[in-house]
């Protein structure tokens, strides 16, 4: 299919709007005596955002790569999605719960962005995401290795046209080696990776972790790459092409379980919610819920026995530091989940307190966001959608001195801005708009 896709780059040039403001799409460094600087130093404000002005091309689905853009969109990025006329990202139809008709699956993570609805297995639906590649700072996809090349949409095809392109594939398991052509979904690479087999009850089955924390880590790492790769191009002028997945993702994140193995050879098992390496440091059943106490290190031992009025344990030799402790948890856990036992979470969280002992209850969801901290740091973040309504969902995480979050934009519906992203972002007359929306090679919403 790609040799049958015209590269127009001259056109690609001619889209970029006259006086556009980006921080970095198409600019070249101004540069000065010893010092290079971006030609965007005269945009200034108190409340701008540090992506304001960069072009994101979104080509994923599901959460990892969604869940990127979203982080970059709430940083300023135009975040333009593209989604498969019909049935869209994968994650619209994963429900319940829906609100209205849209999942609330989607809604968490696609806050801040247009959705165009392109059939890229038109030829002219892969040539209309190429021109949109040319005139970005980023695009992430996340296909089987290989796949958009077919299409013409590869990183050497797409760089030729947009040689500052960052171009940032996600996959399960690497964009080369042995299973690079196997799909990866989060809850197989989290059993792959390690991560289920030291998750779950203590002499139980392996557990899934309750939320997709594979997607969420590899998606972390996809920002952060990103970030730096925004930061390198203002050094060298060019894009690059970043491989991050899900495998390598989880693997680096089991930390010191992974360097446990590495060094000592001590395969890792599982723990419940205890510390292989701590104690105490885990949950304790209450008298009506449950408590968690984090003994990080002695001092924090001592002041925890004194708490729960069990100072005599602070006198005991085999509890005297944390290596003895963890060598003789079995009694020292059952002598504090009897004492535990007897007083309300509420009770002990309000002896504890002030005590320099980290402790805290679990939760239900409804508990979390009743919260007082949760909501004093701006964690539910609401908007209005033209479908649903009023919509809720997880806030940004960071907070900056220099920018307060900007008023979200909903989750988009699909194909709610294919018009206005040909029109506005590729500068396509009404009628060649008018010609691909009657050939179905792109879609507009009706609703919007």
């Amino acid at each position: 299919m790609s040799a049958s896709l015209r590269v127009i780059q001259p056109a690609v040039g001619a889209l970029r709007p006259a006086g556009c403001s980006s921080l970095l799409r198409g600019r070249e460094p101004r540069r000065g005596p010893g010092v290079e600087r971006w030609m965007s130093d005269s945009l200034t404000g108190g409340n701008l955002r540090p992506l304001e002005g960069v072009r994101v091309l979104d080509l994923t689905r599901v959460l990892a790569g969604p869940f990127t853009t979203m982080i970059l969109g709430d940083l300023g990025a135009e975040v333009i999605k593209v989604e498969r006329p019909g049935a869209g990202d994968d994650t619209r139809a994963w429900g319940p719960p829906f609100v209205g008709s849209e999942s609330a699956y989607f809604l968490s993570v696609n806050r801040n962005k247009k959705s165009i609805a392109v059939d890229l297995k038109h030829p002219r639906g892969a040539e209309t995401v190429q021109q949109l590649a040319g005139v970005c700072d980023v695009l992430l996809e996340n296909y089987l290795p290989g796949k958009l090349q077919q299409m013409g949409l590869g990183f050497e095809q797409l760089s030729r046209v947009n040689p500052r392109l960052i171009y940032c594939s996600i996959s399960g398991y690497g964009q080369t080696g042995p299973q690079s052509q196997s799909p990866g979904y989060d809850s197989i690479v989290s059993a792959a990776s390690g991560m289920m087999h030291i998750t779950g009850p203590e002499d139980g089955e392996p557990v899934r972790p309750g939320v997709a924390m594979t997607d969420l880590a590899t998606g972390l790492y996809a920002h952060g790459a990103v970030m730096a790769a925004l930061l390198q191009r203002h050094k060298t002028g060019r894009g690059t092409h970043i491989d991050c997945n899900l495998l390598s993702s989880q693997v680096s994140c089991i930390s010191h379980i992974a360097a446990n193995y590495l060094n000592a050879g001590k395969e890792a098992r599982r723990w419940g919610t205890a510390h292989g390496s701590i104690v105490p440091y885990q949950a304790f059943r209450t008298k009506d819920g449950y408590i968690v106490i984090g003994a990080g290190n002695d001092k924090q031992f001592v002041k925890a026995c004194e708490v729960v009025d069990l100072l005599e344990l602070t006198q005991e030799p085999k509890y005297k530091t944390n290596k003895l402790r963890v060598e003789n948890r079995k009694q020292l856990l059952h002598t504090l989940s009897q004492r535990l036992l007897q007083e309300t979470t509420a009770d002990w969280l309000k002896r504890f307190e002030g005590s320099g002992v980290p402790v805290g209850p679990i939760n239900s969801i409804q508990q979390v966001f009743s919260d007082p901290q949760v909501k004093h740091n701006g964690l539910i973040q609401e908007m209005n959608h033209p479908t649903a309504g009023r919509i809720a969902v997880p806030g940004p995480a960071v907070r900056f001195s220099s920018f307060s979050p900007a008023g979200p934009t909903p989750p988009p519906l699909i194909g709610q801005h294919t018009v206005q992203v040909l029109r506005d972002t590729l500068a396509y007359s009404e009628e060649t708009i008018q010609a691909l929306l009657e050939s179905g090679v792109v879609v507009q919403n009706r609703v919007s």
